[in-house]
């Protein structure tokens, strides 16, 4: 024991301590992916209400109406591939950064070098978190295009009493 009852330091106690600081940056990481995730879920569950909600009226309509549902119902379906789409890039960084974790700990416990591995499933993982995000920013475009107020509710004036 080394002076005043510690432990001496151990180079592989101090290598540990380096491999759980440099997990530390991917685990935040997947923190913020796991946000992100909740604000795409989020969108996808108001995508479906609206798609549901639309539903009885489209069955009900007939003429210029039900061409508008029906085109909007379409959009709406194709909104949902598109976050689908968000989702999937996300949660495939997501395991690529969980597999980088992982991987750091494998090479201290065994003695592998995993870097180039390591650097590459990192690289990886930001390629698939950009396209979640790039296919995210093309949805909310697209929902923001496509998704106007109608001239004729802009205009209309209540009846006076």
């Amino acid at each position: 024991m080394a002076p005043g009852g510690l432990l001496p330091h151990s180079p592989a106690l101090t290598y540990l301590a380096q491999i759980i600081q440099l997990a530390v940056a991917p685990v935040f990481l997947l923190a913020g992916l796991g946000a992100f995730l909740n604000v795409c879920t989020g969108r996808l569950a108001r995508i479906v209400d609206r798609a549901r909600t639309m539903e009885p009226d489209l069955l009900a309509s007939r003429g210029k109406e039900h061409d508008r549902l029906i085109a909007e119902m379409h959009i709406l379906d194709r909104r949902i591939g598109i976050v689908n789409a968000a989702i999937f890039a996300t949660v495939l960084a997501a395991l690529i950064i969980s597999a980088v974790v992982v991987l750091l700990f494998a090479g201290f416990l065994s003695g592998y070098r995993f870097g180039t591995l390591i650097a590459l499933l990192f690289i990886a993982a930001m390629i698939s978190t950009a396209t979640g995000f790039g296919i995210f920013l093309f949805e909310t475009r697209m929902a923001t295009r496509t998704m106007r107020v109608r001239t004729y509710v802009l205009e209309h004036q209540a009846d006076e009493d």
